[in-house]
């Protein structure tokens, strides 16, 4: 089963945020063992336990426990994730917390107490919870505190009043207890049945639309191409794709050493391709024909430079492949 991960955005922000206050960037790269050039691309892709260790050291290097509580204060979602972008694009509340569990792992992915979306909405004894569903409340509570945080100080950049009438802890309270309330602005219950916002009962129709129509539309659009490349890396096949096109330019990868770098067998490999209808040559040619095509389409690199990016011996053996898969000559195919 593939691990949760969390968007290099997320990871990124984290990072320029704990330098602000006083910690060194190369020390908390080096802390979590975390490579910087991963973080180039926001919509990248981290092991989410790389998230906790860069928090844990973060907290370490600035002195300060309740630094989640303060990222989720002074950093806007929308700063740092698609997720957040579109929540302000959103006609209203309500709307933004529907897209919120549509997209919500694109921003980080969890472990969920059953089935489902990590946040809910429920109506319990005639009053409206937004409830955080994830099962790590006292091994990361760092998780909740950054989530609250930024549902309940995102709003205020454009509401003169706040959403949000009280906030619940399952946990109990930690020795920075009064930092809730300070940045929270509401009353903060601790050991509480659940990790809830208690929503003020019309809040759900208040306006956020901070951008225009069109702008939601194009937002939508990516984050499901986003969503889509996603949940193509819950699959063995995906995965596999993943990895060779980071190393298709070393040449011929094998499928022992791609089955290495995913923690098993060459055996376990193929017995699962098998399971998914493929093998691992099919995904390998796959992959190479929709790259030439790719690159071909893109007019920026020569046909001897494509043949290199796509591990083929010499010029001549990528020509052969390219023809067997459109008919074509690369040099014939480009516009």
């Amino acid at each position: 089963m593939a691990q949760p991960t969390v968007s290099a955005g997320l990871v990124a922000g984290l990072v320029r945020f704990a330098s602000t206050q006083g910690a060194a960037a190369g020390d908390l790269y080096s802390r979590a063992g975390m490579d910087p050039v991963s973080l180039e691309d926001p919509d990248n892709r981290l092991p989410f336990a790389r998230y906790v260790e860069l928090m844990r050291a973060a907290q370490d290097l600035t002195g300060d426990p309740a630094l989640a509580l303060h990222y989720g204060e002074a950093v806007g979602m929308s700063e740092i994730s698609i997720v957040g972008l579109l929540m302000e694009a959103s006609a209203t509340i309500g709307d933004a917390y529907i897209q919120m569990r549509r997209y919500g792992r694109l921003a980080m992915e969890v472990d969920v107490v059953s089935e489902g979306p990590r946040f809910e909405l429920v109506r319990d004894d005639n009053k409206l919870f937004l409830v955080d569903r994830h099962r790590l409340t006292e091994g990361f509570r760092e998780l909740t505190e950054g989530a609250f945080a930024w549902l309940v100080c995102g709003p205020r950049r454009y509401l003169n009043r706040s959403p949000v009438l009280s906030a619940h802890f399952a946990c109990g309270p930690p020795s920075y207890w009064k930092e809730y309330e300070r940045v929270l602005k509401c009353p903060v219950a601790f050991d509480a049945k659940w990790n809830a916002l208690e929503m003020h009962p019309d809040s759900l129709n208040w306006p956020v639309a901070q951008n225009p129509t069109y702008v939601f539309g194009i937002l939508t659009e990516r984050a499901d191409a986003l969503l889509a490349e996603l949940e193509a890396t819950r699959t063995t096949s995906g995965q596999v794709q993943s990895l060779l096109a980071v190393v298709l330019h070393h040449g011929d990868v094998s499928a022992e050493d791609l089955a290495k770098r995913m923690g098993f067998s060459r055996q376990t490999l193929f017995r699962r391709l098998k399971d998914e209808g493929t093998t691992y040559t099919a995904l390998l040619d796959d992959l190479r024909r929709r790259l030439a095509v790719e690159y071909l389409e893109g007019s920026k690199v020569s046909v001897n430079e494509i043949a290199y990016l796509l591990g083929f011996s010499d010029t001549a053996a990528f020509t052969r492949a390219f023809k067997r898969w459109t008919g074509q000559t690369p040099g014939s195919f480009r516009p």
